[in-house]
Parts: structure tokens; sequence; C-alpha cells
């Protein structure tokens, strides 16, 4: 029994001192107890009723001399004296989720995500010197200026891809799994990603077949500032038949690009960089080249990795031979 209420004595001491416990710093304490002041008396202008610095130190004019210990235990106790009651040290306050409703260029992009979990991804990758092409797009360059043009690559990227689709002509089609058909399309509305301050969102460029490298560059222009200034149409960005993004204008080479049902293929080129390569496989000889990484992504229940690869090489050929673009054009 003696040991049992002593225990009860022990905790009751203790309970009693927590409770007439000063809420302050040790250093603000250490401070009281040099200038002979009762924490307990003061009252603290802090959180919660802490006891700061500067509540102490309006006390001890009427008490007498400061008495400071120039003496710091360790480099964080010292922080802690000179912090003490600085303000501008702001509290950290926990901030409320901000919603986002999901609307406009997203809400496709969602749509679309959802439906390409049906497919059964395949993904082929190659590397195409461009150094040929950017040649010619510097000649050609101030001459589509004079006419108001703003020349890139991507016209010749998307000519490319038209004249390609002509010889593997099963990429440029949709599928309908509740028929079970593949439609194979005639036109050549072929679709590029562009990174806007809505969303990304897929705009299309209709009939490519028929297009020159010019119309091309005059279309994506005109869909382009249609797409900064959130004024796209539904026949602007609807039914492309195959889709090309062209991510390297901000970064990353390989990429694993998603196919966008109902298409069955796409296309997502890599940022260019200057590389050394040999001149050919049997030379030594090694010259500096602009390289961009290509990477395509088809539907395995459309598109065989051979069909794929076949495709990808007259897309190379036309890109690294852009004089072969012209001849073919009409």
């Amino acid at each position: 029994m003696m040991i049992r209420r002593t225990i009860v004595n022990i905790l009751v001491d203790f309970l009693l001192l927590l409770s007439s416990k000063v809420l302050t710093s040790p250093a603000v304490r250490k401070l009281g107890k040099e200038n002979n002041i009762d924490l307990s008396t003061v009252k603290g202008s802090g959180p919660n009723g802490r006891v700061l610095k500067s509540d102490v130190l309006r006390l001890i004019p009427q008490n007498g001399n400061v008495r400071v210990s120039n003496t710091s235990s360790t480099p964080a106790m010292a922080y802690a004296r000179n912090n003490e009651n600085d303000d501008s040290i702001p509290l950290s306050l926990p901030q409320e989720d901000e919603i986002v409703p999901i609307r406009g260029y997203h809400r496709l992009m969602v749509k679309s995500m959802v439906s390409s979990l049906t497919v059964p991804h395949m993904v082929y990758t190659d590397e195409i010197n461009v150094t040929a092409l950017q040649s010619l797009r510097a000649t050609l360059k101030p001459f589509a200026a004079d006419k108001g043009i703003k020349l890139t690559l991507l016209p010749f990227f998307l000519k490319a891809a038209s004249l390609a689709l002509k010889q593997f002509p099963t990429i440029n089609s949709s599928i309908d799994m509740d028929r079970m058909e593949l439609r194979v399309h005639k036109k050549h509305d072929l679709g590029v990603a562009v990174d806007t301050e809505r969303g990304l969102v897929v705009v299309v460029v209709r009939g490519c077949e028929g297009r020159s490298v010019e119309g091309i560059a005059v279309e994506l222009t005109r869909l382009f500032a249609l797409a900064a200034e959130g004024n796209l149409t539904e026949q602007d960005i609807s039914n492309p038949t195959f889709t090309l993004s062209n991510i390297g204008a901000i970064g990353g080479t390989y990429m694993s690009p998603v196919v966008l049902p109902p298409q069955v293929a796409i296309g997502a080129m890599g940022k260019i960089q200057r590389l050394p390569r040999f001149v050919n496989d049997s030379s030594t000889e090694v010259e500096a080249v602009q390289i961009m990484p290509i990477s395509w992504g088809g539907d395995h229940r459309a598109i065989d990795g051979a069909t794929m690869a076949r495709f990808s090489n007259a897309w190379k050929y036309y890109v690294e031979n852009p004089q072969a673009m012209i001849f073919e054009m009409r």
C-alpha cells in the first residue's frame, strides 16, 4: 500500500508541474531566471500565450540591469536565442488542396487516354539524319518569309508521312472492334499534337496527300494561331487518320507514344542533336550530323512489326533525302 501511495503522489506532483509550466523556450526561461523574473506572472504575447523574449525584456528595466549569459551551449541554441522574437520567419500553415475541373482540351485527352487502354501497343524506334533537310529549310526560309510563311521542319515531316502512307495504307486506317473491320482511309488527315496554355490538343491538317509542303505550312500556321487563342473549331481537331507529335521541341529523345483510337498508329519525334556518326558503314571517318530520334506506336491488332518498320524506313528515306519528296509531289 505504501508503495502504491508513493507512486500516486509522484504522478500527482508531475501533473501539477505540467499544468503550471510556462510555455516558452529554454533561452527565455534562462533569461527570466538570471533576472529574477517569475515567468508564470508574465503575460505571453506569442501563439497560445507563449512567453517571448520581448515579453521578459519589457519587465527587466523595473528590476535593474539586464543580465544575459554570453555562453552558448550549441549553435542551434544560439540561433534560437537570436531569432526568438523574429516575426520575419513565417509559420508553415497547412494549405487547402486546389480542385481543378477537367474541361475543354483536357477532358478530350482524358477520354482518348481511357480508350487507349484497350490497345495492345507495339513500339518501334529509329534515328533520322536531318542534316540535308535542315540545309534545304535554310535555303527556302527567306522565300517562305516573303510569302508570310514561317517555315519549320514540321511541314516536311507531315509531307514525308503522307508519301509513306501511300506505300503503306494500313497505317492510315481506323479499327472498329464491334464490327471487326479495318477502314483504310484514302484521305490523309494528319493530326499534330500541340502544347498550348489550355493543355494538349491535336490539330488536324486535312488532305495532306494533295497539299504541297507550302500548303501544309500555311495550314499549320492557321491552326497554331487558333490553338493559341483557344478558337479551334470541331473541324480543326476531329477525326485525324494518323498523328505526329513533335515532343522534341520541348525535350526528350525516344518515347513510347500512345495510339489514339480509332487510329492505329502514331509517331513521336525527339529533339534534334548534333552527334558524331561514321560517314558510311565502310568508312572510319567521323562527321558531325544532326540526328533526330523517332518513335512509332502501333496498334498490334491492325499492324505487325514488319509493316511498321517498312513504313518507318520509307518516311526516313523522304526526310533524309528531301529531294525525293520534290520528285514525287504533284
